[in-house]
């Protein structure tokens, strides 16, 4: 029997939900799945909660798992970048196996870099230190295009929600930051960009909890 997911509406609920994964069942890691549309706040949430939690929590993005742009160009799939099918879906679900299960050594990742639009390899650690990881992303709930293995790795999924404006705005400017004309980038924002977030809205129901901050 399936049950509604837990409304969350201030960041000092989100941060006392995470302490609490951090402090139960002591020695087990814990892996929290940050979803939401793009542009929804999810680096900005997992900052905030990083700042809050100290050095025994450390963020784990999907975002490194991007193919490259030359891998992208040679599927054919370089237009719709941050597509479900535009990540190697398999390889971020096995790192968050290894950070489930090998918790006595350092796991290395690579990191998407947004200046040059490609994943630098090996550039993130999660140490054994580490006692909860915050895995952010589009897809961490979605089932095809060989996602469906991420979530029985998750402890919890929360679900950020925004109004939609608020969000593309968000977008154009960060496209427009990284080299977009203003033009290009409010074209991607409201195409490629949202042809995704529709996508990632029919997971809504499958999360834990959702967050909408006002």
């Amino acid at each position: 029997m399936s049950t509604s997911p837990t409304q969350i509406t201030s960041i000092d609920e989100v941060i006392a939900r995470a302490e609490s994964l951090m402090t139960s069942m002591s020695g087990q890691r814990k892996i929290v799945g940050l979803i939401g549309k793009p542009g929804a706040g999810k680096s900005t949430l997992s900052a905030q909660l990083i700042e809050q939690l100290g050095d025994q929590a450390a963020i784990l993005n999907m975002d490194g798992y991007h193919f490259s742009n030359l891998a992208l160009r040679e599927l054919g799939r370089a237009d719709r970048k941050g597509a479900p099918d535009t990540f190697d879906a398999l390889g971020f679900t096995e790192i968050l196996k290894r950070v489930k299960h090998e918790v006595d050594q350092n796991i290395y990742f690579p990191v998407f870099d947004r200046s040059i639009e490609e994943s630098i390899a090996a550039q993130g650690v999660i140490t054994p230190e580490i006692k909860l990881v915050i895995t952010e992303g589009n897809y961490l709930l979605h089932n095809d295009n060989n996602w469906g293995g991420v979530k029985k790795f998750l402890d919890e999924s929360w679900f950020i929600e925004v109004d939609d404006q608020i969000r593309i705005e968000r977008l154009v400017n960060r496209h427009h930051k990284f080299g977009k004309s203003k033009a290009d980038a409010h074209s991607w924002a409201t195409g490629s960009d949202e042809n995704n977030a529709q996508v990632v809205a029919r997971t809504r129901e499958l999360a834990d909890v959702i967050i909408k901050l006002s």
